[in-house]
């Protein structure tokens, strides 16, 4: 493992804008790759649950929609929609990106370098879990629901650590 952590990293909105994940130091992020048209898509629901139910506490969800499956759509606008409008998303989504293989992001190819191969984006929906302290924790395939016990659980978990 490297001494990197999630606050080298920068990301850019759905907008457009940066996402600079230093700003989010010391707090625990679930960070999922998303497609809108996909048999998880239902998934927002519970990403947006969990969000609510512990941002106050520290839980940032980061949505990462990604076409390496196809099954995202073109325009951010569309994205937008689906997110938005039909989940009620309200916590931050990234602009279309790459999650695997060589072209995927620096941060996937770090997350895939840090918990190995065999925990990296096999289809849309894969969570990682990344500590307080900036370092991966757990990956979680697309089958795994975010609120499924063993996820609420360790958010849990991460939660009552002492932030970095």
């Amino acid at each position: 493992m490297s001494q990197r952590t999630v606050s080298a990293f920068n990301l850019t909105t759905l907008e457009g804008e940066p996402l600079p994940l230093s700003r989010h130091d010391g707090k625990v992020i679930l960070l999922v790759n998303t497609a809108s048209r996909c048999g998880f898509t239902h998934q927002f629901a519970g990403l947006q649950e969990l969000y609510e139910r512990f941002a106050e506490q520290g839980l940032l969800v980061i949505g990462v929609p990604s076409n390496d499956f196809n099954q995202e759509l073109g325009k951010a606008e569309d994205i937008r929609k689906v997110c938005s409008g039909s989940y009620g998303v309200s916590f931050p989504m990234t602009a279309k990106a790459s999650v695997k293989g060589t072209d995927a992001t620096p941060l996937y190819r770090w997350l895939r370098d840090e918990l190995g191969s065999e925990n990296a984006p096999r289809w849309n929906f894969h969570k990682y879990l990344i500590g307080r302290d900036g370092r991966p924790h757990k990956a979680y395939p697309s089958h795994v629901r975010p609120t499924a016990g063993e996820v609420v659980a360790e958010i849990e978990r991460l939660l009552a650590q002492p932030g970095a």
